[in-house]
């Protein structure tokens, strides 16, 4: 028999919950900290009080940056069931059963709960190969500098405005110049991540292949293709927010706009990508010039047109083969 187990994950800590009855909502909690001491004090604890074996549990979490992602990588290391939860059928699920009250510990329980609902289709997170894993912690980390270059430069730039002393200009030049170096050393060191594993070098290959896909987008999509698993091309559209709704308000009738869930920083790099494709991916063209003449706006049109070219990159990863224009 399964024992369901909800974890509220914070920077600092995590509230746990044992749902020992479901239908008397019997429980044990405990607050750890979250740290690798904590992770361990945990593991133990749940061997010691659930008293069955970790393929037995399913812990489940919500994602919370990157606070949760130490935690489940342990407990899965340890033969742990983890339950990865989407955050908004989580607050769906927690709405259905009245849990109006939130605070950490409330949380944990309705996760148990929700793990619980779920235990005749459960999904199990499973972690990326190391390779991936590897790869995403570079992009992370490039994603980092390149925010902290475009602060220095930002003050930078105000600068020249506030008649900053000669010092503090030299500091930010400097500053910038150091930004700038590792940027390129890490840039290398993520091509030669990429160009040492096959797969990842074959569809980044194949996502060049595609006018409009540059290095920047090419390193990004290798590694979303590689980490997540989608179905179809309207799965990837729905991950990135890319998805049209309908927006009707007053006299506005009939407009849509994208859903923007997901990845904003993936939107901001397709969104430049469209840009070029407009121009120069026959595709995409085709759709932008039929789009226009049907009256849509051209925020609409960008819009259809991120969405063709990541389905695109979908379509040459999914079939192996490089890109091959396609007339609409």
């Amino acid at each position: 028999m399964m024992q369901f187990i909800g974890l509220d994950i914070s920077k600092n800590k995590c509230d746990v919950c044992w749902l020992k009855e479901s239908e008397t909502g019997k429980r044990k909690t405990k607050v750890i900290k979250n740290t690798q001491a904590g992770h361990e004090s945990l593991k133990n604890w749940l061997q010691a009080t659930v008293k069955a074996a970790p393929e037995h549990m399913v812990l489940i979490l919500e994602p919370t940056g990157v606070y949760h992602e130490s935690i489940m990588y342990f407990l899965h290391d340890h033969g742990f069931n983890i339950l990865l939860a989407n955050p908004g059928k989580a607050k769906q699920y927690a709405e259905s059963i009245n849990l109006t009250h939130k605070t950490d510990k409330s949380d944990a329980f309705m996760l148990a709960n929700y793990g619980c609902a779920q235990q005749s289709n459960l999904a199990l997170w499973q972690p990326e190969a190391k390779e991936i894993r590897v790869l995403k912690a570079l992009l992370r980390r490039l994603d980092t500098l390149e925010s902290d270059r475009q602060r220095e430069l930002n003050r930078l730039d105000s600068s020249e405005f506030s008649l900053s002393s000669e010092r503090v200009v030299l500091s930010l030049k400097d500053m910038i110049c150091t930004l700038e170096s590792e940027i390129e050393k890490l840039k290398q060191d993520i091509n030669n991540h990429i160009n040492g594993n096959p797969q990842l070098k074959r569809n980044r290959a194949l996502l060049e292949s595609i006018p409009g896909i540059g290095p920047v987008l090419s390193r990004e999509l290798t590694y979303l293709f590689a980490a997540k698993q989608f179905s179809n091309a309207r799965q990837v559209g729905a991950y990135a927010g890319l998805i049209p709704k309908l927006h009707e308000s007053g006299k506005l009738k009939g407009r849509t706009t994208l859903t923007k869930t997901g990845p904003a920083k993936l939107r901001a790099k397709l969104y430049m990508a469209a840009i070029v494709a407009g121009r120069y991916n026959v595709s995409v063209r085709l759709q932008k010039e039929a789009l226009l003449k049907r009256g849509k706006t051209s925020m609409q049109v960008l819009g259809a047109n991120m969405r063709k070219l990541v389905q695109i990159c979908y379509g040459v990863i999914k079939n192996q083969q490089e890109y091959q224009p396609q007339v609409i």
